[in-house]
């Protein structure tokens, strides 16, 4: 077995560039749905999941640019579908994330069932119960989750 053996009694110091998480950068992507003014994210990777969320977003109606050090300049002022086609959602079982921010934005969201995942089941019922926990209004409908703001 490996071991890693620390002795201390020396200060450390230095600097430490971190690079960005993907799956913080997801959550934070989807997030800026939320606002209607352009927010600013810092330190996005550049990696094809990435990429693939961006061009979702883009589809739905909002701008967004990853300059060349890691900035991703969005505006979801202009949010205009609330549908996440299959085409776009197969590849990343992430996509399930902009269920709730269409939702709240746009009263409404339709968003595909999630392909299959290389490591297992990740079924996406828990984002199911807790919208519908808050009221909203979800079917299952030729492979889609339609979602609606229940008026009551």
């Amino acid at each position: 077995m490996d071991k890693l053996k620390i002795r201390g009694g020396k200060r450390l110091q230095g600097t430490l560039d971190v690079a960005g998480a993907k799956n913080a950068a997801l959550t934070e992507l989807c997030a800026a749905l939320l606002a209607a003014e352009p927010i600013t994210l810092s330190n996005v990777p550049r990696l094809q999941d990435v990429s693939t969320m961006l061009k979702l977003i883009r589809n739905m109606g909002v701008t967004a640019e990853h300059d060349d050090d890691g900035r991703v300049t969005l505006n979801a002022g202009g949010l205009n579908n609330p549908e996440a086609p299959y085409e776009l959602v197969k590849t990343m079982r992430a996509s399930i994330l902009v269920l709730g921010p269409l939702l709240a934005r746009l009263g409404l969201a339709t968003v595909s069932l999630p392909g299959g995942c290389a490591i297992g089941a990740r079924p996406v019922d828990q984002h199911i119960k807790g919208l519908k926990a808050m009221g909203a209004g979800i079917q299952i409908r030729k492979g889609f989750i339609v979602a609606k703001i229940v008026e009551g």
